[in-house]
């Protein structure tokens, strides 16, 4: 048996692994849970037996287990759980992560001496340098957030967008020169109302969907599929959007306090991207505590600029200062108010923020993210209006070399501190602001792909308890968007406003029909408050799809169409994948015989002295191989002893066809599965003995969420054992015949044969099965 074994000679076919811990463990339906019990019946009738198999094992393969979570303490500062690579308790083996200083790995159990204590490599010694520590599943309670430090991380976006919210609308009106000016005040009041209606609007889906209702599960839920993944496009094209419009409107709020800075304005963008990047990584609540102090810095800054503001407009009797001549370059029309009040209106993004994140606040999770959602609405009432009036009063106009916000600070308190703190904490929270689209992207691109509309790959939470590669696909689209555009907050606002309020929309529109099947308590108020959202929010979609089409909305039309084309595309192949994978009642036609282990081997650790080369003693065998004699000197069949390891992620037809490969060759069988907890190995456990149990089965539980680390700890441990045995590896393996598919299927065969590559006589071979 070879490492090649069951390679298709197919040259279109791409391979992708199905192996344990590439997706969540899913439940099987009634019906597949009868055929699978149908299966296990006839495995009884050819299989030898459980016992027999069992027997056959030349290993111990209990190694310990990680402790039970009352047993777990935390570490130094209450993040980083204490774990011994190989516990006493023999039950689940699930070697931990490389033992570190930072981790505080302890050493091997004492009756397991030559168990492998792996040194970690200087690419894991970084990755832990800028991340962190690994955390265990146990500590995503500790990374949840209070509410002082989810208003900072979770309404930056909103906040913010005070900056240049005012000012988008101003851009637009002074185009119809002074007359034009002086619909700002009514303009400026219908989006504060739109604010209030959106603000409530989504205190009733927060009550509706305590666990979380972002516009992608309300829409899903209540309208259907395409819907919902109309929302979830708005919601993905805001997301990037928002990152690009932030960091455009950060580096310009630095280039007009320091104008020489303008020409590294691209630059200084991308650089404020990858510290967004390596921030997030690291975990949301690093990243809170990193972010709330911009925050806070920056309302601060905007109370006090209006305060001075309006106690200035008092001095004079509230006697606006007359606006310069302006010359008119359009025509006053309804449609450029309405283009205006679209344009005005991007000071609302953000708003859905919390609301999709209500599972990131401590307890009461739904009743904290109402009260944080109420105190970011009327902080952002409070700042839009505030700064509409003092630019109403000073007769300031929007410049292309200076910000609004940067004239109001210069007008107020000259170039003093004041000025550049005004400055510099506009700056670090636009900049900064980007990081509620850095909580909300992952976390939406995840349900995606829960839902098998986006590649499962970004389902998975990473070391640091966060969607770390949801966060690497944002930084890297945003990235390309900033670059794209050159930086300019005015080339990127005309795309800003569709995206958000198509998914506004429609979970306006699915929170009424919610009401109106629920019709519990207060459903009316509540139907009423979605149902005027809904509307208003639709004016602006229309409004901003029609006025801003020309000017770069249809960027964001065709981003919403291609991203329905690709996700819908993506749901089928997984749909057909599903429907190959599922168990089949079929009968054995061919003469039965008994499938057995051909016990060749020494049973539990009885060595053989038929063979010299073999010493009794695994460690002196280990020795001699070291002192100069080969372990990889068989030449003859004779000389091998066999060991298969088979690793399944489930037990539909692909897992099924590798455990009946490896039974097939009547060697030792000992079948692997990886769990991220004890929920998915006990629903594991629960298929597997419905199956019948009719083959040794090891679980391996990684509370790091890791596979490959915890499969090639715990096979080098049995290779230490063992280590006259040949282990030899077996995956199912999804063979798929379209190249563009492998992307949506786990590379982890390839990385576990990269990563086992180094150890002697380890055999990984992969059975295929096309799709």
């Amino acid at each position: 048996m070879s490492g090649t074994h069951g390679k298709n000679s197919n040259t279109k076919s791409t391979r992708s692994a199905a192996v344990p811990g590439s997706t969540p463990l899913r439940a099987l339906d009634a019906q597949q849970l009868r055929v699978l019990g149908s299966v296990g019946r006839e495995w009884r009738r050819v299989s030898a037996g459980p016992d027999v198999w069992r027997r056959a094992l030349p290993v111990d393969p209990d190694l310990g287990s990680f402790p039970t979570p009352s047993q777990i303490r935390p570490a130094r500062f209450g993040r980083v759980v204490r774990v011994s690579p190989f516990g006493p308790t023999p039950r689940i083996a699930a070697p931990s992560p490389p033992p570190t200083a930072e981790t505080g790995a302890g050493t091997p159990a004492a009756e397991h001496p030559q168990a492998p204590v792996e040194r970690p490599g200087f690419v894991y010694r970084v990755r832990r340098l800028l991340l962190g520590p690994a955390l265990a599943n146990t500590a995503i309670a500790r990374e949840r957030m209070r509410k002082l430090v989810a208003l900072p991380v979770l309404s930056a976006d909103a906040l913010s967008s005070v900056a240049y919210g005012p000012e988008a609308l101003l851009a637009v009106l002074v185009l119809a020169g002074t007359a034009g000016l002086g619909y700002s005040i009514p303009v400026a009041a219908t989006i504060v109302f739109l604010m209030l209606a959106i603000g409530v609007s989504y205190r009733q889906t927060i009550r509706a969907y305590p666990r979380g209702g972002g516009s992608y599960i309300v829409a899903s839920d209540n309208l259907g599929r395409v819907p919902g993944l109309l929302a979830a496009a708005g919601l993905m094209t805001d997301y990037i959007l928002t990152v690009a419009v932030s960091i455009a409107a950060g580096v310009a709020a630095i280039t007009s306090a320091v104008p020489s800075l303008a020409s590294s304005s691209v630059l200084i963008g991308v650089a404020a991207i990858v510290v967004l990047l390596a921030g997030n990584l690291r975990g949301i609540r690093q990243a809170g505590a990193i972010f709330a102090a911009p925050t806070y810095a920056f309302v601060i800054a905007m109370l006090a600029l209006i305060a001075v503001g309006l106690s200035d407009a008092a001095d004079r009797g509230f006697h606006p200062v007359s606006n310069p001549p302006v010359n008119a370059t359009e025509g006053l029309g309804i449609l450029l108010v309405m283009r205006a009040f679209a344009s005005g209106a991007t000071a609302m993004t953000g708003i859905e923020a919390i609301s999709n994140a209500v599972p990131a606040f401590k307890p009461v999770e739904w009743r904290n993210a109402r009260t944080t959602l109420t105190w970011m609405i009327g902080l952002l009432i409070v700042l839009f209006a505030g700064i509409i009036a003092i630019v109403h009063y000073t007769g300031t106009l929007p410049r292309s070399q200076e910000t609004v916000l940067s004239q109001l600070a210069h007008l107020n308190y000259g170039s003093g501190p004041m000025y550049v703190f005004t400055q510099a904490a506009t700056a670090a929270v636009l900049l900064l602001a980007a990081n509620t689209a850095y909580n909300d992207f992952p976390r939406v691109l995840s349900l995606l792909a829960r839902d098998d509309h986006a590649p499962r790959i970004f389902a998975r939470m990473g070391d640091r308890l966060a969607f770390s590669n949801g966060i690497i696909l944002l930084s890297i689209l945003a990235g390309l968007v900033y670059v794209a555009f050159d930086g300019r907050t005015a080339s990127l606002i005309p795309l800003y406003a569709v995206g958000v309020f198509l998914a506004f929309t429609l979970s306006q529109a699915g929170m009424v029909v919610h009401w109106w099947r629920l019709r519990d308590r207060h459903w009316r108020k509540s139907l009423l408050f979605n149902g005027i959202g809904g509307v208003l929010s639709a004016i602006v979609l229309i409004t901003a799809g029609i006025t801003k089409f020309t000017e770069g909305a249809w960027v964001a039309l065709v981003a919403v169409s291609l991203f329905l084309f690709v996700t819908t595309r993506i749901r089928r192949h997984y749909d057909t994948v599903a429907a190959a994978l599922r168990l089949q009642r079929h009968s054995i036609e061919l003469p039965r015989r008994t499938i057995a282990p051909r016990v060749d081997v020494p049973l539990q650790g009885v060595e053989s002295s038929r063979d010299p080369r073999h010493p009794r003693d695994p460690q002196a065998f280990a020795r001699t191989g070291a002192a100069g004699e080969s372990e990889e000197a068989e030449e003859v069949p004779e000389e091998i002893r066999h060991f298969s390891l088979v690793l399944i992620e489930t037990l539909d037809r692909a897992g099924m066809r590798a455990l009946a490969y490896a039974a097939s060759l009547q060697q030792p069988v000992l079948v692997i599965h990886v769990s991220t907890g004890e929920v998915e190995a006990e629903r594991f456990r629960g298929q597997w003995k419905l199956w019948g149990d009719h083959l040794p089965l090891q679980e391996l539980v990684s509370p790091y969420r890791a596979v490959i680390a915890p499969l090639v700890n715990y096979i080098e441990a049995l290779h230490h054992q063992r280590p006259d045995l040949t282990l030899t590896v077996i995956l199912p393996e999804i063979v798929v015949c379209r190249r563009r598919f492998s992307a949506l299927h786990s590379r982890t065969a390839a990385r576990l044969r990269r990563a086992l590559r180094p150890l002697r006589k380890v055999v990984v071979t992969t059975v295929p099965f096309h799709v």
